[in-house]
């Protein structure tokens, strides 16, 4: 692998210099393969059209961790990559799946993962993403990933979500279905600068009796960006649906947010919430007493609210 893909990869997946013993796991650089394995109850398969991976997860299978990081270290890379997560019953397993791209010269390049989930009967996936623009180029670095789900009857799929500076345009588009005593669970932190722009989509169906979701953003846009959150949750059955964006406002960066609710039983008890506004004042003020300097403090307070 390149020099650069291995600081990528500290980013997005705690690479520590060496791949990871005892795991399953692809690496793709640049478009193509650099490294691939599997475990004997996590087979990672290629598909045969080139466009993505299988990954099968064997019933039962127990505190596996599955690596499958995407890095592009130069402008002039677009791709569009398809990877399909099929979760064995009562399986328990962590995904790290992160993007990082680096980009020197005037031309950009973008990166499209798409997951598709497909959890059986009391599955348990720890899903963590995290993504990430390096260099000094002007060519834009463009991540628009993409996850969908279908979750079986008392599974669970967590999502630890995380894009924190360096991404000049990103789509994030999350949908699926919730099967009865399944929970979805989303934690997203999302940061942009100067005139980035970023767009997170949530759509989520709650379709089996106790279902649940419980989805939060947190997002910081300062400088001129933008961000747009809009999440949509469903329930068609006795379930329960919470969907929050708080957002924090810096310099002339703005936030548009929009949760909502659709219910479609009687017994679906669903909540939405939205906040938007800037660092407290008297919050900077308690910090710049104790020696910070106004720009050390208002670091201090978009990573502990980023946290």
């Amino acid at each position: 692998m390149k020099a650069i893909t291995e600081k990528l990869l500290e980013v997005v997946s705690d690479f520590k210099g060496k791949l990871w013993e005892k795991s399953a796991y692809s690496v793709r650089e640049d478009g193509g393969c650099a490294a691939i394995h599997s475990t004997q109850h996590t087979h990672i398969t290629p598909k045969p059209d080139g466009s993505g991976l299988d990954i099968t997860v064997d019933e039962g299978t127990q505190g596996e961790t599955v690596y499958i990081p995407a890095c592009i270290t130069h402008g002039g890379v677009e791709e569009v990559v398809y990877n399909d997560f099929h979760i064995g019953k009562n399986a328990d397993i962590t995904i790290y799946a992160g993007c990082g791209v680096h980009v020197e010269g005037e031309e950009g390049s973008r990166h499209s993962g798409i997951h598709r989930f497909f959890l059986a009967e009391g599955a348990k996936v720890h899903y963590i993403e995290k993504h990430a623009g390096e260099g000094q180029g002007e060519g834009k670095k463009v991540l628009d990933p993409q996850t969908w789900f279908e979750l079986g009857e008392g599974s669970l799929l967590e999502m630890d979500t995380t894009q924190l500076g360096g991404v000049d345009r990103t789509c994030r588009i999350t949908k699926g279905k919730v099967g009865k005593d399944a929970r979805l669970l989303v934690r997203e932190r999302l940061l942009t600068e100067k005139d980035q722009q970023a767009d997170s989509q949530f759509e989520v169906d709650l379709l089996g009796e106790n279902s649940g979701c419980d989805l939060v953003s947190r997002a910081v846009a300062k400088d001129q960006s933008h961000q747009d959150f809009s999440s949509l949750i469903r329930g068609f059955a006795p379930c329960t649906g919470h969907t929050a964006c708080d957002a924090l406002l810096m310099g002339q960066g703005t936030v548009d947010a929009a949760p909502r609710l659709a219910a479609r039983c009687e017994d679906a008890s669903l909540i939405h919430e939205a906040a938007i506004g800037k660092i407290a004042g008297e919050q900077l003020w308690k910090l710049q007493t104790l020696g910070l300097t106004r720009e050390e403090a208002e670091e201090r307070l978009v990573a502990g609210f980023l946290k």
